[in-house]
């Protein structure tokens, strides 16, 4: 469906990233990867989806709270797979504390990768998308872009300004074959969310499994979405017929922000 395209899936060496980028591949793209790890680990994926999907990926260790790493890592992918078609803003970090509480490195840490470096990559990619009428902007946003809860002031605030941004991208390239839309996942069972259940069962006095149950009855259907659901948004939002679709914000939450 996508053959011959060309995709930068930012933080996708883990979790909901890795999700999208697998995807993507499947669905005949050339990947950037990016993300932290171990270099064998990276390295194993790389080749693990080149030989299942027989696509060229490539990989990227751009630091994301760096504005320079960020154009780099746009500049290295036209350079390497001819440009870029598909450019998904998915990288974040968390820190949990109250505000009064909350360390000022960790809150511009925060913003910077989960905030600021979807606006310096989608300022990098959109003059080459621009010029071939084509391109698909997708930012990963959470359901807490779209309600708040407590001692996560960062991460709501970023969450909530990428959807903001997101409007504005869009509208900008409205009269452009450029799309640019959110997805607002709700809880995924990757290893940034395993740290909070594991911290909510240190404060609480609980065991893990009773954490993460109690997590997980927030949502009304009861369990948790699955990077491959949000890889299969992904890939819906990147095909002709979503052509139309842009500035719009999709909910994976089990219900979550319906309630």
């Amino acid at each position: 469906m996508l053959k011959g395209r060309r995709a930068i899936v930012t933080g996708s060496t883990t979790g909901i990233g890795q999700g999208i980028a697998n995807a993507l591949a499947a669905a005949g793209c050339a990947v950037m990867l990016n993300g932290f790890g171990e270099a064998a680990e990276i390295e194993a994926q790389r080749a693990e989806m080149i030989r299942r999907y027989g696509v060229e990926v490539l990989y990227n260790g751009a630091d994301l709270a760096k504005p320079e790493d960020c154009e780099q890592l746009v500049r290295d992918t036209e350079k390497r797979l001819g440009g870029v078609d598909i450019l998904v803003n998915n990288a974040g970090i968390q820190h949990i504390a109250p505000i009064e509480d909350f360390p000022i490195e960790r809150w511009q840490a925060v913003i910077a990768v989960n905030l600021s470096s979807f606006f310096y990559t989608m300022r990098a990619a959109l003059p080459c998308m621009k010029a071939r009428n084509w391109g698909r902007l997708i930012n990963i946003s959470s359901a807490h872009g779209l309600i708040a809860s407590t001692n996560k002031c960062a991460y709501i605030a970023a969450k909530h300004g990428i959807l903001g941004l997101t409007k504005a991208v869009a509208l900008e390239n409205a009269k452009t074959g450029v799309t640019c839309n959110a997805i607002c996942p709700g809880w995924v069972l990757t290893e940034l969310v395993k740290k909070q259940i594991a911290l909510r069962a240190q404060t609480q006095g609980i065991s893990y499994e009773q954490a993460q149950q109690n997590l997980i009855a927030t949502e009304p259907t009861g369990r948790f979405s699955t990077p491959e659901e949000m890889g299969a948004l992904a890939v819906f939002l990147c095909g002709e017929h979503a052509g139309n679709i842009t500035g719009a914000s999709f909910c994976s939450d089990g219900g979550y922000t319906a309630q």
